[in-house]
């Protein structure tokens, strides 16, 4: 029983990272570099990290108040869709 347990969770686990891999920037989005510059303008002081995922740029950082935050922008228009305290 074990063994086969330890098995469909290495299943799932690579399906799982199969899924995340997929995710990417679009061709008719906004590129990485416009997607920090628009944080930085919506008061983003240091950003931890950006990535793809579905329709959008989603990242972590750090706003002047010392407090961390998560965004969302919309990878083809560039406009913040999220932006809260993580």
């Amino acid at each position: 029983m074990k063994k086969s347990f330890s098995a469909a969770l290495a299943t799932a686990t690579l399906l799982a990272a199969g899924t995340v891999m997929a995710d990417g920037p679009k061709a008719d989005w906004i590129s990485i570099e416009q997607a920090i510059e628009t944080a930085k303008e919506a008061g983003y002081t240091e950003i931890h990290k950006v990535e793809a995922d579905d329709e959008y740029w989603e990242g972590k950082g750090m706003k002047a108040d010392g407090n961390k935050y998560e965004f969302k922008i919309n990878g083809q228009t560039g406009t913040i869709e999220a932006d809260k305290k993580d």
